[in-house]
């Protein structure tokens, strides 16, 4: 297949099989992607990640133009090379982080402006500015610069970021030249459906134009400002419209989403891509997914229990550790023990989605949907 090429290889209801191909490689969906921030995923090596079977991997654009800055990575061979991952990647446009910084954040027609975390200074953004920086960094895949609402927010504020961010898009798209990088655009609009569709309008409309000028089309399609406070049913109320508004013949990629059991709702909806820091961050807190739902590793319960962390699970840290030596690793603050529920968190969800896609292959994701939420699994939030 050509560069950025998409196929569907099956679908089961609105639940959808793709394979898409990159520089580096072609990934399956649905797909969970492991968040490697600063161009490391937390606790796990770039072995760890090919073994557990991770796709793309994700790294952050506010953070790595802060520190070490694009220059030194596109001087380093990009990306790729800098943290010796050879798989597909991603870098988000920085937007969340810099819009949680809301104290500190101006938005104007051209951009925004925000105070850096590490030193202080005062940076502007342009769209053009953070196409130069995501292309410097050098990912497969590139998300345009876009205004990510908080929850709760007016509906005057949700409909300005929806104008500023299909805006931006327009000048994303115009200034994203590097053939062997491709660019999502991101839909906004909060949890207003109308707003939502609006904004996927737009994105279709901007793409039509630029194509019709012989410019470039959208790789795929983010949804944003999900999973921004508000309770899970909320999403779900708007989710699956929004996401079979997204073109057909391109991945639709749920923004900021980890949670197991949303994971195998939202693929249901027609959601194809995932990411979170949830599984490492938890991790870190000393907590693990489960087929018997979310466990706190803490808890003295384990303290004589020698069994595997999760029976079912084959990954390295359930086939070699025990839930007491887990929890003496958690209880005495050991990096050893978040590595080792970081291997166990992202085995999870990784094998989950691969799960997913043999549901779809087969035609049978309804019935797989059915059993995981009637499962003690799905006891995850």
């Amino acid at each position: 297949m050509a560069l950025f090429d998409c196929t569907c290889d099956a679908t089961s209801g609105h639940a959808r099989a793709l394979t898409y191909t990159t520089a580096h490689g072609d990934f399956h969906t649905p797909m969970f992607m492991p968040v490697g921030t600063s161009a490391t995923v937390k606790g796990v090596t770039v072995d760890q990640l090919h073994d557990l079977g991770s796709q793309v991997v994700l790294a952050n654009t506010y953070h790595l133009a802060m520190r070490p800055g694009a220059e030194l990575v596109a001087e380093a061979g990009g990306i790729h090379r800098f943290m010796n991952y050879d798989g597909p990647m991603l870098t988000d446009s920085g937007g969340f982080q810099v819009f949680s910084l809301a104290d500190t954040v101006k938005l104007s027609d051209d951009g925004v402006t925000f105070k850096s975390i590490y030193d202080g200074s005062n940076i502007h953004w342009s769209p053009e500015e953070n196409m130069r920086i995501q292309e410097l960094i050098g990912a497969d895949i590139a998300m345009q610069l876009d205004q990510c609402a908080p929850y709760p927010a007016t509906r005057e504020f949700v409909a300005k970021a929806v104008d500023y961010s299909s805006a931006w898009a327009r000048r994303c798209l115009a200034a994203h030249t590097r053939p062997d990088q491709t660019l999502f655009g991101i839909v906004q609009g909060g949890m207003h459906l109308d707003l939502r569709l609006e904004s996927v309008r737009r994105l279709r409309e901007i793409e039509d134009e630029s194509l019709a000028a012989g410019g470039r089309r959208f790789g795929g399609f983010g949804i944003g400002g999900y999973s921004v406070g508000e309770d899970h049913e909320v999403m779900f109320e708007t989710l699956g419209d929004v996401a079979r508004a997204c073109p057909a013949d391109r991945p639709r990629y749920l923004m900021g989403v980890g949670n197991p059991t949303t994971l195998v709702r939202a693929v249901r909806e027609g959601v194809d891509m995932f990411d979170c820091v949830l599984p490492t961050r938890t991790a870190r807190m000393g907590t693990a997914f489960s087929s018997t739902g979310r466990m706190n590793m803490r808890n003295a319960k384990y303290a004589r229990d020698f069994t595997p962390l999760d029976p079912t699970c084959d990954c390295p840290t359930c086939t070699n550790y025990t839930r007491a030596y887990l929890r003496h690793l958690v209880k005495q603050n050991e990096m050893l023990g978040a590595m080792l529920l970081s291997v166990h968190n992202l085995h999870f969800l990784l094998d989950l989605m691969r799960r997913a896609r043999e549901a779809v292959l087969a035609d049978a994701y309804e019935e797989f949907y059915q059993a995981w939420m009637d499962s003690d699994a799905a006891a995850d939030y």
